[in-house]
């Protein structure tokens, strides 16, 4: 399959004025594979244009709401708003099959039935998201869907299933269906509403956590809302680090600041002394400036996630994610 055209799907290099029509993608889509079978394969994915377009995504999405409130006004595209019923339709089905009664305290077998739902009726969803035209994209597209809901043999959810969310995000952007104008409504409405179901799902069906390092972890499950939560705290008059690990800021300011909801998350669901249950959060909050904390989170995630073979071997690459070296 002939690498997809890419760069500036996403506006890189680009204004966000800019309007221009996305860059066009080969139409030869395919069904996503894993390409990283074995430890010497993490050279092929460092040097593919998956990792730049990944990287190139995760960061522009940073620029952009570096300084800016959840509550800030933005644009919400039709696009936004289908996404949005999509990740309703996965909260309500979490309401409609209720956890089981089971001797054992996690990974509630209720979930397995959950997923076969999704897995069942992923590519409609897509396919009702996604414009007209470029519908044959969906199968391609709804493999990272599935990816992103957790394990449904291990009951498990970890940072690779946040990333294949991001990597959905990120083909709906190289389609076109998303634009460069959407970025803030991205994370701010459709990441955030993930999150929400994603921890809905967790206590729920007590997921375990993927590939945990337990108190030397960021966090058990997500690491990308940390990276945007931080960039968001950038040259804030008042807050800064050590502010976060002080429940009454935590309460006040979380429905502002993603990173907040992410402590009040695991102030809920954690007990004992913070610095013992979230050492490296710990370790952060001593950290002075919120920018320095955003580049040392960037730093984290590629030698934590995005260079470590367990996460990395899960990935599937097609036509939009390429396993394809970056062209010269």
């Amino acid at each position: 399959v002939a690498p997809t055209e890419t760069g500036s799907e996403f506006g890189y290099g680009s204004s966000p004025e800019d309007d221009s029509p996305p860059i066009p993608v080969c139409q030869n889509f395919m069904v996503p594979k894993k390409e990283i079978s074995m430890f010497p394969d993490m050279g092929k994915w460092k040097r593919s244009q998956a990792y730049a377009d990944y990287m190139g995504f995760i960061l522009t999405l940073n620029e952009g709401v570096k300084g800016k409130k959840l509550t800030c006004e933005y644009k919400v595209s039709e696009t936004i708003e289908k996404l949005l019923a999509l990740l309703g339709t996965l909260d309500r089905w979490i309401d409609e099959t209720p956890p089981e009664d089971q001797p054992s305290r996690f990974g509630n077998k209720a979930y397995r039935t959950w997923y076969a739902k999704l897995d069942q009726e992923a590519e409609g969803l897509v396919a009702a998201v996604i414009p007209e035209d470029k519908v044959a994209a969906a199968p391609e597209i709804a493999v990272y869907l599935k990816e992103a809901v957790g394990n449904s043999t291990r009951i498990d959810y970890g940072t690779g299933h946040e990333a294949a969310f991001a990597i959905f995000l990120c083909c709906l952007c190289k389609i076109g269906a998303l634009r460069v104008d959407d970025q803030l409504a991205i994370i701010f409405k459709v990441f955030d509403r993930y999150l929400v179901v994603m921890r809905k799902l967790q206590k729920t069906y007590r997921m375990e956590p993927a590939g945990s390092q337990g108190v030397w972890g960021l966090d058990d499950f997500q690491f990308l809302p940390f990276i945007w939560g931080s960039s968001q705290f950038v040259d804030h008059p008042t807050l800064e680090p050590k502010h976060f690990v002080d429940e009454k800021v935590v309460n006040e300011n979380h429905h502002d600041y993603m990173f907040l909801e992410c402590i009040k998350f695991i102030n809920e669901m954690k007990t004992g002394p913070f610095a013992e249950h979230s050492n490296q959060l710990w370790n952060i909050s001593a950290v002075p400036t919120w920018s320095k904390v955003n580049q040392g989170l960037i730093r984290m995630y590629k030698a934590e996630c995005l260079e470590k073979f367990p996460v990395i071997q899960h990935f599937k690459f097609g036509s939009l994610i390429s396993i394809q070296p970056v062209k010269p």
